[in-house]
């Protein structure tokens, strides 16, 4: 089993506390973010792109480009965090954000358009759940942190819920130009304060410079073949989520639902997520995360294994969703209680964007991919292909779970990282 790793070198750790004000101040800058940089998106896509006489597949490029540059972006913003704190970078992460949004209300063709896509690229990898959480762990003591992650996350979970109906009421009313500028306004006003008022004071405190001891350095996790193959998990469950949240309505529609049927089957999705996020975080306090989130991928990749042949009826595929739902957001609680738990907090921000680089590319070129494969094999093998990817991550997960790491701890204290 690995070892508890210590929890050293935050200015959180010491704290004894849970900054409540931070927690609420990120709980609504993630969701306001989330909402306007990704959710709002698929409201937008069809009067944009008519607007702009591009295809689905050039516009829709455009928020894949935006990933690309969030992911790339991981480990430099991880570093800055590591070493500033989240003060600076999320209040300078929010204004590109908002200025991005506005360039895209004023693009007139594919360059431009995507010359803003670049610029919410950068502002995302700013904003959202990575820099949140190393936030998080640099001001809340460790049992508390897995408190205040769920908090963050089952907040931010309802981002699609209201700016999906939102942004579809502004295109109504307004045009497609003038709802992004309603919606940039809404994100500087909602982010840029809280982040520059709430966030001060969460800078880690760097007395102990983790670049000069190998031991604590970030760069510790590239020695551990479980890093490795948490990478390796998290890409393949980035993969079939992905897949399944595009392609599952149509797929249901072709077991024989109705359109109005599979959305609202495949709105389950959403509700079942912020259900497993509680119920991941209830079962830790008994439980390692790890063994947990191994489970419930698992039981997804059984879940969509199942779904071809029971999925023809409503009870059938509403059973398969209802096994598969929980674990779709189980992945933003996951990874930073597992690097916590196996790494402590020391360069925490720079080890999350290790991980999330790979992990974000796949869930980013995953869609064009999967719309290539459907093309050539068809839907079915498609999501038997998502149900491997889950079964297999997920029991890859459950071995990394008894691979001890490759470092020595700092301290002989230790802690458990993210109990409740």
């Amino acid at each position: 089993m690995s070892a508890p790793a210590t929890t050293t070198g935050l200015a959180g750790s010491g704290r004894g506390g849970l900054r409540r004000e931070v927690i609420a101040a990120l709980a609504i800058t993630t969701t306001a973010s989330y909402g306007v940089l990704y959710y709002a998106f698929s409201a937008l896509l069809e009067p944009m792109r008519n607007d702009l006489h591009i295809s689905p597949t050039a516009a829709t490029g455009a928020l894949t480009l935006a990933s690309l540059i969030s992911a790339v972006l991981a480990v430099p913003v991880g570093r800055l965090l590591d070493a500033r704190g989240g003060h600076g970078v999320m209040s300078l992460g929010s204004v590109i954000a908002s200025v991005a949004v506005l360039a895209w209300s004023q693009a007139e063709n594919t360059i431009e358009l995507y010359a803003a896509f670049v610029a919410i690229g950068i502002g995302s990898a700013m904003v959202l759940y990575p820099p949140a959480f190393a936030v998080v762990v640099a001001v809340t003591e460790p049992r508390r942190r897995t408190a205040a992650l769920l908090a963050i996350t089952l907040v931010a979970g309802f981002a699609s819920s209201i700016f999906i109906p939102l942004t579809g009421q502004l295109v109504h009313a307004l045009g497609w130009r003038r709802a992004l500028l309603v919606l940039a306004a809404v994100l500087a006003v909602t982010t840029i304060p809280l982040h520059f008022l709430a966030l001060r004071g969460t800078r880690p405190d760097n007395t102990r410079r983790a670049t000069h001891e190998p031991h604590t350095s970030p760069a510790r996790v590239l020695r551990d073949t479980g890093f490795w193959l948490l990478a390796v998990v998290f890409v393949l469950h980035s993969v079939a989520l992905a897949i399944i949240g595009v392609h599952l309505v149509t797929y249901l529609t072709k077991l024989g639902h109705s359109p109005t049927t599979a959305a609202t089957l495949a709105g389950l999705l959403g509700l079942l997520s912020v259900t497993g996020r509680i119920t991941v975080s209830v079962l830790r306090r008994w439980l390692p995360m790890t063994s947990i989130s191994a489970a419930v991928i698992t039981l997804q990749g059984i879940a969509l294994a199942i779904l071809p042949a029971a999925g023809h009826s409503t009870a059938g595929a509403a059973g398969c969703l209802i096994a598969f739902g929980p674990g779709f957001g189980v992945a933003s609680i996951a990874k930073p209680a597992i690097l916590l738990d196996r790494y402590g907090d020391q360069g925490y921000a720079t080890i999350a964007g290790l991980l999330g680089t790979p992990t974000t590319l796949a869930f980013a070129v995953a869609p064009l991919g999967a719309a290539a494969l459907v093309t050539a094999i068809g839907y079915t093998p498609l999501i038997l292909s998502a149900a491997t990817a889950c079964t297999l991550a997920g029991l890859t997960l459950a071995a990394i779970h008894f691979l001890p790491t490759r470092f020595t701890p700092v301290s002989p204290r230790r802690s458990r990282s993210c109990e409740p």
